[in-house]
């Protein structure tokens, strides 16, 4: 992992999504199947039933594309949304949600269950995180505390780029970001540090094989990855796990 990309996981990279927030959303609509995708790895939580009577928490939330999937995939369901930046929330609450989907602020690697005992009424059902532990600073501390978060049977899904083990993955995620994310982040957000940190934490993340492993030493147990399909395929993953 560079220097850079390390001091960024602190509070920069929060600052830097809530200068994004308010054109966050054309952005990710430019991407080809990014909606999808979130969806593909919702329904990769294999809830019965719709979701009824489950309590899920999205993690990392950010303007409420993942919740979005979410509710559509499990309509049934209670969605708590958490993000750590505000603006981000901002955008997402101002949407039009069921009445089953709520936001909170926090940082994700700060949820403990006496959190989940105050805001859900007890341990989650399911985890969702899309983007999001490529993000922390410590990923084994934050595998760690979802554990905690989830009942005994419950299940994760981590939606996550990873091309670390693909030669073919890291050269086509490079041209994807220099040809169009950077100059696009460029053209809508003003600015593209934050684009610019996208590239490069994929490119020092963990490759597949890596962060399965981590999910296994954090005690999670039917640990298993998928890919995308198109030209996310060897990028964007579902990662899935279960408390035992």
């Amino acid at each position: 992992m560079t220097t850079s990309t390390e001091r960024m996981k602190t509070a920069a990279v929060t600052e830097e999504f809530d200068l994004a927030a308010p054109a966050y959303d054309r952005l990710v609509a430019s991407s080809p199947g990014y909606h999808q995708d979130l969806r593909t790895s919702a329904r990769r939580l294999f809830l019965p039933g719709l979701g009824a009577d489950r309590v899920l928490v999205d993690l990392g939330c950010g303007t409420g594309a993942s919740t979005a999937a979410l509710a559509r995939e499990y309509p049934r369901a209670r969605i708590v949304g958490v993000d750590s930046s505000e603006g981000m929330l901002l955008e997402a609450a101002a949407k039009d949600w069921p009445s089953g989907v709520t936001f909170h602020l926090a940082r994700a690697q700060d949820l403990t269950p006496e959190w989940a005992e105050e805001v859900l009424g007890g341990p989650a059902d399911a985890v969702f995180a899309a983007y999001l532990v490529r993000n922390v600073p410590d990923p084994d501390a934050f595998l760690a505390r979802v554990r905690e978060l989830l009942r005994p049977g419950g299940r994760l899904a981590l939606h996550e780029y990873s091309v670390a083990d693909s030669v073919a993955a890291r050269a086509v995620w490079s041209a994807v970001c220099w040809g169009v994310v950077i100059p696009a982040g460029r053209a809508l957000a003003g600015r593209d540090d934050l684009f610019r940190y996208l590239w490069r934490s994929v490119l020092d993340f963990d490759g597949r094989a890596t962060l399965l492993e981590r999910m296994r030493a954090a005690g999670l147990g039917s640990v298993a990855s998928a890919p995308m399909p198109g030209w996310r395929y060897g990028i964007t993953h579902t990662f899935v796990g279960a408390r035992p």
